[in-house]
Formats: structure tokens, sequence, C-alpha cells
């Protein structure tokens, strides 16, 4: 969730001479169309970017959960302000079964998730997901978006279930969302989690440019019912290939694209905004929960140098790169992940 390239455009001026405009696309955890513009100059270069890679039941996310596990309706949790969050709640194997609660990336859904919730439900663990307000089909509600009401929606979702002795894993904004409720909601945080794991994120501002440079011209692009259009197309694929790391699944690209045309125009533009001028580290220093952080070596949107921040500011954080692969971990590497977060679990 970092910036990506700049993508430059000309258009003709009544003059008949063209100028060129600088549109600035910013990425986020979860990373979707972020890549935008190191993908347009591949296309330009005619190179294709819809890489086949893993062949297993991953590749075939249409989507699967698999065959052992079937999804569920989410049920619906009501925010203060009128926002309806979307959320599954998969029981475990048994009563007292830990609880895992998987929160997503900016402009993606609980579906990012699916290969590592899989996982945990087939060894007995309880899963709960959910939608970020305004993606996915949970609603946008009316509060102003900011940061900390990721804290606030989070919370929300851990009362709501009940979860205790948790292990709380978030993919970046998801991981944003973790660390926010460890700034607004610590109280909630230590009382609710056992551990933290966060995946391919940031705890400080994303982007480098000055806010009414995203105001005027980064939030409306990215916000636009033109690059919704592009996601959604056919090649839509082909605009986050970016994010991925060197062998990426084309059913993966597919899946990261549609859920960013699926969201929400101005959660998309206002988270985008929101998560250029944050800075988490203040609440972070303070956990005291056995916290992991991975990152994979080629993530382009939340850099390793990001990871390395929070691992130091963190009491005892451990760091795990995953070599070759890039932002979009939950598929990339499901096996991976779901290694730390069960290693996570048994403590």
């Amino acid at each position: 969730m970092t910036p990506a390239s700049a993508v430059s455009v000309s258009t003709p001026g009544r003059s008949g001479r063209s100028r060129s405009r600088r549109l600035f696309v910013i990425g986020g955890a979860l990373a979707t169309a972020v890549a935008a513009g190191a993908a347009y100059r591949r296309l330009q270069a005619g190179r294709s970017a819809a890489t086949t890679g893993a062949s297993d039941d991953d590749g075939q996310l249409s989507l699967g959960w698999g065959e052992a596990v079937v999804a569920s309706e989410p049920t619906t949790v009501s925010t203060d302000d009128g926002a309806d969050l979307a959320v599954w709640d998969y029981a475990g194997e048994s009563a007292d079964a830990p609880a895992v609660v998987l929160s997503h990336c900016w402009t993606g859904n609980h579906e990012i998730w699916v290969p590592v919730a899989r996982r945990l439900r087939e060894q007995g663990y309880r899963v709960v997901l959910y939608d970020q307000r305004g993606h996915g089909v949970s609603t946008l509600g009316t509060a102003p978006i900011t940061v900390e009401l990721l804290a606030h929606d989070l919370a929300t979702v851990l009362e709501a279930t009940d979860v205790r002795g948790a292990v709380l894993a978030g993919h970046s904004m998801g991981g944003m969302s973790i660390m926010s409720l460890a700034n607004h909601r610590s109280d909630i945080l230590h009382e609710r989690a056992r551990a933290v794991v966060l995946v391919a994120t940031s705890a400080t501002k994303v982007g480098n440019y000055p806010d009414p440079v995203l105001r005027r011209m980064a939030a409306p692009l990215v916000g636009s019912p033109a690059l919704t259009r592009a996601m959604a197309s056919r090649n839509g694929h082909r605009f986050v290939r970016g994010v991925f790391g060197t062998e990426p699944v084309h059913a993966h690209m597919v899946l990261t694209a549609n859920a960013f045309a699926r969201a929400h125009p101005g959660a998309r533009a206002d988270f985008m905004v929101a998560l250029s001028t944050m800075d988490l580290l203040e609440g972070i220093a303070t956990i005291q929960l056995p916290t992991t952080v991975i990152v994979g070596s080629r993530d382009t949107l939340t850099l390793p140098l990001k990871s390395d921040e929070m691992v130091a500011t963190i009491p005892g954080a451990r760091l795990v790169t995953l070599p070759d692969k890039g932002h979009m971990l939950p598929l990339e590497d499901p096996d991976a992940v779901t290694d730390e977060i069960v290693r996570a679990i048994k403590g």
C-alpha cells in the first residue's frame, strides 16, 4: 500500500497540442490494483502479465473452500454509524477450539483469506472472517473514513462473535486494523487476543505524495467508474500483476482485480487517503502479546523496511521473510502463513 508508479497520460488540448498529466495511484493492504503503473508499462511493452503458476486446488479459486469445507452465508454485525459488516464464523472442531480472526486488505474482501481459512478449518480451529466496511458485501456506513474507524470495526466484530484467546491475523489494511486496535482500543486487543500475526502490512503512512495531490488526483482516479470497469474486465488481472511475486497464479490475480472492482468507490478513495497519513507506532509499542510479522521479499507495496520498522517497535516481535513472494501472501503462500498462525496458536 505504497504508491504505485505514476502513470503518465497524454490528452489533446484545444490548441491541438498534447499535454501530460501525472495521475497517481496509491496502493493498499490488500492490495489490489495499486501496481497499475507497473502493469501498464508491461502492457505497453507487449509483455503478458498473466502467468499461470501452481496447479493445486488454490489455483482453482472459484472460490474454493475445498470439498471438506462448505462456505456459509454471513451474519450481519451493525456498527454505531449504520454500517453492516458481513461476518463468517466457522466453529472449531470442539467447543474450546482456539479461534483465529482474519482481517483483509484494502480493496480486498474475506475471499483473499480463503486458502488460509480452509487450512485452519481443516486443522480444527475456529475461524472468523469479515468484510471491511465498503468492501465485499459490507456496507459503508456514515462515519468519516479514518484509520481509527478500522479499530472500532474490528472491536465490533470481536465483541459480536465473543472470541477469547484468539490469534488476530491481518493482511495489509487488515494488519493496520489490528495495529489501530492497539492504538485506540488496546483494552479489547489484550482482552480478546492471545497473539498477533501481521502479514504484508505497515504501521506508518503509505505513500509520499502531499495530501492535496492525493485528494485532487489520486483519490478520484481510485474511486472512478472507469477504474472499476477496467478491473472487472477480462484483462483486469493484468493491472494487479505487480502486487504478486515471481510466480503468480492466474486465478489469484483475477480474484484480486475483481475484489477491487466490487469495493465501494468511496471506500477505495477515502481509505487510501486515510492510510497516507497513518502513524501507529506509539500504540504498537504497547502490544504485550506475541507478535509475528510476515513479509514477502518482493513486496513492492508494504516494503520489507516497513516490516523492519514494526519489528523494531513491537516488544519481542519476530520477523518472517518469504523469498520471492509479493504482497498477496494469503494467496501466494497460504501454507507458510497458516504455519505461522498455528505457531502463534500453540505459543
